[in-house]
């Protein structure tokens, strides 16, 4: 055993909150996409802040986000057959390719002030269509980027420490631009991000997928995949949890622009400091994630993290000082973060492999494609029972979610747990019978 010396914790809890970029495909994924996640999140603040900007109206905020949402929810299944069929990172260069072309585009408008709200419109769904199939397909891949299965958790808590910290810095960078010269250098920098997340892509070195000697009709394997994930008690339930979050909780973020100018009574600064803060309570939640060791508890930590999630909403709906809501903020984008990581990370570790793409695929639709349609209720509440009122009913739904959750978990771990025994998670003696410590560790899940 090495010595405290020789061993000191900060290293050592610093090399396992890091170990999945060992994997020289994961370093690179991780360096370009972290870059270009800062543009994407530029590109959310500044299209949030155009769309009010030009119409002064929350109901078309609820409709933009609609338009660049639905698309995840009608196309991610066909994404997820394609995912099991087909090389996944060359899929990927070409979504991003595609979604470079979209900032431009909607850029070059701006700047040129020939921008309409029904470009805004049509250029979020054509965006919403590409990030349906890239979404699924970049989840699938990441098991493909780690060589060892058992960094697996720690590159999803790491994917989602990307995110996050690209939250803390492109709102804030979205705020001063927008301040100092429009929105469309926002669109502008956010097309040039995409080519350090191109070029990592076309770096890396994978296996060429195993074609299949036959495909069956799409529909045919959409449904297999179906009957599999929604007749298996954890995924369901860990779905449907994430849906119901997604449709009445995360829409919140949509409604920040009327809180930033209305409630507080600020500017577009105002607006990059409140997504940036609830950024700051995502990343620690990504990093408390990532310096777990074992997928271990990770049930519990869902049902959790979603009441906190609701709690937090709440609080934010009755506060009206704004370094208050900011701190509430940070708790709340803690709890969001950490319940779609960690069902992310159950999700990929219980599936089977060849249906990995068709159950991410449905994660996706769950995680993103719930929100269009809680974007438009959103909206719509928001413009008759006003922004505040709205974010308390989310709340309390999520609240309500969690709690059915948590009734569930004895259920979840029974089936769970020869999955877990069968890939080594959890001791077995000879007999096939668990071990007591094994057991003991799993029934703390």
């Amino acid at each position: 055993m090495k010595s405290a010396k020789n061993n000191p914790n900060g290293f050592t809890n610093l090399k396992l909150i890091l170990r999945a970029l060992r994997h020289r495909n994961y370093r690179l994924f991780f360096a370009g996409q972290s870059i270009s996640l800062i543009g994407t999140w530029m590109q959310q603040v500044a299209l949030a802040w155009l769309v009010y900007r030009l119409t002064n109206s929350p109901f078309l905020l609820g409709i933009v986000g609609f338009a660049g949402q639905i698309p995840t929810f009608l196309f991610s299944p066909f994404a997820g057959v394609f995912a099991d069929r087909h090389n996944r990172r060359n899929m990927l260069v070409i979504t991003q390719v595609l979604s470079l072309v979209q900032a431009l585009i909607l850029s070059l408008l701006i700047l040129t002030g020939n921008i309409q709200v029904w470009q805004i419109i049509a250029l979020s769904c054509l965006l919403g269509i590409i990030n349906s199939f890239d979404i699924p397909i970049r989840q699938a891949f990441t098991v493909e980027m780690i060589e060892d299965r058992e960094d697996l958790g720690n590159a999803i808590a790491l994917n989602s420490s990307m995110v996050n910290a690209a939250r803390l810095i492109g709102p804030s960078l979205a705020g001063i631009l927008i301040a100092s010269v429009g929105e469309g250098v926002c669109f502008l920098l956010n097309s040039v991000s995409y080519i350090p997340v191109i070029a990592s892509l076309l770096a890396m070195k994978v296996n060429k997928k195993k074609a299949s000697p036959q495909h069956r009709h799409i529909l045919s394997e959409l449904k297999e995949g179906f009957n599999y994930a929604f007749n298996f008690l954890p995924i369901k339930i860990i779905l449907l949890l994430l849906a119901l979050v997604s449709l009445m909780g995360v829409p919140y973020q949509l409604l920040m622009p009327v809180f930033a100018r209305d409630i507080f009574h600020g500017g577009p600064l105002t607006l990059g400091f409140l997504v940036a803060m609830s950024g700051i309570g995502a990343l620690a939640g990504a990093i408390y994630l990532a310096a777990r060791r074992s997928v271990l508890g990770l049930n519990k930590i869902i049902a959790w993290t979603a009441g906190l999630f609701g709690l937090g909403i709440i609080a934010f709906s009755f506060s009206r000082v704004l370094w208050v809501s900011m701190l509430i903020l940070l708790i709340s984008g803690f709890g969001m973060m950490v319940q779609m990581a960690s069902s992310n990370t159950v999700l990929q570790t219980i599936v089977e492999e060849d249906k990995r793409g068709r159950v991410m695929s449905f994660y996706t639709m769950s995680f993103m494609g719930m929100v269009p349609f809680g974007s438009l209720l959103a909206g719509s509440l928001a413009s008759s029972i006003g922004a505040p009122n709205t974010l308390l009913l989310g709340g309390i739904c999520c609240i309500a979610g969690a709690g059915i959750f948590a009734v569930k978990l004895p259920s979840i771990r029974e089936k769970v747990r020869p999955i877990y025994a069968k890939k080594g998670i959890i001791p077995e003696v000879a007999q096939g019978i668990q071990s007591a410590a094994g057991f003991a560790n799993f029934a703390k899940d």
